[in-house]
């Protein structure tokens, strides 16, 4: 079970990662090209939204099924001087949560904006941090292999 988990995590994480990159490019391109908002925004903005969520969710039930799981009770405080450890048990989730609320409250707060500027702006804004953040989280060299 576990090693499906890991292989669906790390597949559905390129999906989210390009999904991720053409929304954050739409957003920026039309931002600076002043163009109009369209429903074809609000779909890759909200497809954007629903395979991070999905994503989150795979990571959970992969961090609690994870062997790595049990360094909680191996090492104890000690993860935190671990890198390895701390990469997969509190810097990759953590900052990961992070990045999936950034889209959520960007999603969000862009369905109240009244205008196409400000509604582009946000998404750009919100997005791009999240993927940044994804970004500096990903273990490379494992996922990589």
């Amino acid at each position: 079970m576990y090693n499906t988990i890991l292989n669906l995590h790390s597949y559905w994480a390129y999906l989210v990662l390009l999904v991720l990159i053409i929304a954050v490019g739409n957003a920026l391109f039309k931002t600076f090209g002043d163009k109009e908002y369209t429903a074809k925004d609000f779909r890759i903005s909200l497809f954007t939204l629903i395979v991070s969520h999905i994503q989150l969710l795979i990571g959970l039930i992969l961090y609690f099924v994870s062997p790595r799981f049990e360094l909680w009770s191996e090492l104890g405080g000690k993860v935190m001087s671990n890198s390895i450890a701390r990469l997969y048990l509190v810097e990759h989730p953590f900052v990961n949560i992070i990045a999936v609320a950034l889209i959520t409250i960007g999603y969000s707060k862009h369905k109240k904006k009244l205008t196409s500027v400000l509604k582009l702006k946000t998404i750009a804004v919100f997005y791009t941090i999240a993927l940044v953040l994804f970004l500096s989280r990903i273990p490379w060299s494992t996922w990589m292999n």
